[in-house]
């Protein structure tokens, strides 16, 4: 049960090619954004469609792997745990973000 506590699975679209950065010993970051849709009715029956987008992160062989195989657009589902962190943004000023650090990906369709 360990590792129920904090594991997140998503299937989504791709907001955006993946930024690729790499680092000493070929260790690579992925950065991505995933846009989750929920449809519902409202109360006078309208199809509403929320939206919701998470950051995803992926290092290593699956940053790599996201580099060569995922396009913006693309139907992926994902499958990590949440990490929250601050940062000192360019004007000074403390920000805090949540992001899925990614352990698995899998390419479900493409963009027609």
């Amino acid at each position: 049960m360990s590792r129920l506590r904090n594991s997140v699975r998503l299937v989504g679209n791709l907001g955006m090619d993946p930024d690729v950065r790499s680092f000493e010993n070929n260790r690579k970051l992925a950065k991505l954004s995933l846009a989750t849709n929920e449809t519902y009715k409202n109360d006078k029956g309208e199809r509403v469609t929320d939206t919701q987008w998470h950051n995803l992160v992926i290092w290593g062989a699956q940053a790599a792997l996201a580099e060569e195989l995922l396009k913006k657009g693309d139907e992926v589902a994902v499958e990590g745990k949440l990490a929250s962190r601050s940062y000192t943004d360019k004007d000074g000023n403390k920000r805090f973000t949540t992001e899925v650090v990614v352990n698995e990906f899998l390419k479900v369709g493409t963009k027609k």
